[in-house]
């Protein structure tokens, strides 16, 4: 398989994902994907993204989240120097947040 045919491969799960109408929709899929452990892990990390983009310290996080110090150091390289796809989605997660009162 060559290395374009694995990008199609791959965006077949992205426009899968764009395609997803709501919330429901989107546990329900998720749901059947991956496993418990690796949603898990997703959201544990996700959790991690937002506050350490609040500027709470590795300690807090830690004893908040249950993250390990790899796994907080892991997120937070991908915050500094990453393809910014967290720089993308957090400012909307947490305006939506606020137009929540959450």
């Amino acid at each position: 398989m060559t290395k374009n045919e694995k990008r199609e491969h791959s965006d077949l799960l992205y426009q899968a994902i764009l395609t997803l109408k709501d919330l429901d929709e989107c546990r329900k899929f998720f749901s059947d994907l991956c496993t418990v452990a690796e949603l898990r892990a997703m959201e544990q990390r996700f959790e991690v993204a937002m506050l350490l983009s609040d500027g709470m310290i590795y300690n807090d996080i830690l004893e908040r989240t249950g993250a390990s110090s790899a796994t907080i150091s892991r997120v937070n390289r991908s915050l500094q120097y990453g393809a910014d796809g967290y720089q993308a989605v957090l400012p909307r997660v947490k305006e939506k947040q606020n137009s929540n009162g959450v």
